[in-house]
């Protein structure tokens, strides 16, 4: 027997089921904190694939297994807001509502905007894995829109309009109409902000993996269509906001205990349903960066 066979994880016996929705599936019976063979992983790295969003039920995993995951699918980023990084955990953005001693723990009012997670850098995040620490008795719901959906449902004349645009994403779009809503938000620094700069990126994507192509603009960070005048850019970008979150490609999910959801930033956007002002919601979130879009 070879050391390579000698250390190869145990298959784990679990089961991907599609939910009756446009977008996602939950995985049942795996275990994250323990070893993942390369077999079970081909499984679920292809079911996230076909599903762009993966709820893994009941996952009482630490912060590090948290970590140690998410890094099987690639290099994680280091999120901007440093003030709310987890202790000893820089990889991991605590989203959350909670005050302790009168400041804010987390990330309060993160996904208020539909978006696509870092789509306001060059390099876009892949994917992000955000799990379930604390939840509140009643709302804290997170929807998803299936972005190769929306692409596929736009009229062709439209489609081959905007096929050859760009558009620029910028991370300061709303942050400021954001702070003055929520002032504990925290004031970015200079070094802050020269880390979001701003970035040009297809309105049109093509997923890396799979060959399909989705639309790649959101309420939250696009800013403009690049060469189009001002209102023709405004026209344009509010009709594919619109377009984009139709009931028919949208996922609403409501959280359970221990749920870890793994969604494809290259093929949806994400939206925060909202939490009452006095429930308690905390979750932990990866990201995981990804390429250049094209």
């Amino acid at each position: 027997m070879t050391a390579s066979t000698k250390t190869e994880a145990l298959p784990q016996h679990f089961e991907v089921r599609p939910f009756p929705a446009p977008v996602g599936a939950e995985i049942l019976g795996l275990d994250i904190s323990k070893p993942i063979n390369a077999e079970d992983f081909a499984r679920i790295h292809r079911a996230h694939l076909d599903h762009h969003v993966l709820v893994f039920r009941d996952q009482r995993i630490t912060p590090q297994e948290h970590i140690d995951f998410s890094r099987r699918f690639g290099p994680l980023e280091i999120h901007v807001l440093h003030q709310f990084h987890l202790k000893n955990h820089p990889e991991i953005l605590i989203v959350s509502n909670i005050k302790e001693n009168g400041e804010p723990i987390g990330l309060g009012d993160a996904g208020v905007y539909w978006h696509s997670d870092i789509s306001y850098k060059h390099q876009p995040s892949l994917g992000s894995l955000l799990h379930a620490q604390e939840l509140p008795s009643e709302g804290g719901d997170t929807l998803f829109a299936d972005q190769h959906l929306a692409w596929e449902a736009l009229n062709p004349g439209l489609q081959q309009r905007i096929l050859p645009l760009k558009a620029e994403h910028s991370y300061l779009a709303k942050y400021e109409e954001l702070r003055a809503k929520n002032p504990w938000r925290p004031k970015l620094s200079q070094a802050q902000i020269d880390q979001v700069a701003p970035a040009v990126q297809p309105v049109v994507r093509t997923h890396p993996e799979t060959g399909r192509k989705a639309l790649f603009v959101s309420e939250h960070f696009t800013t403009r269509i690049v060469g189009l005048p001002q209102e023709e850019s405004d026209a344009l970008l509010a009709e594919l906001f619109a377009h984009s979150v139709k009931p028919e490609f949208v996922y609403r999910h409501a959280w359970a205990p221990h749920d870890l959801v793994f969604w494809d930033n290259r093929s949806l956007m994400h939206l925060a349903a909202g939490t009452p002002d006095h429930l308690r919601r905390r979750l932990n979130r990866t990201t995981v960066v990804g390429d250049t879009p094209f």
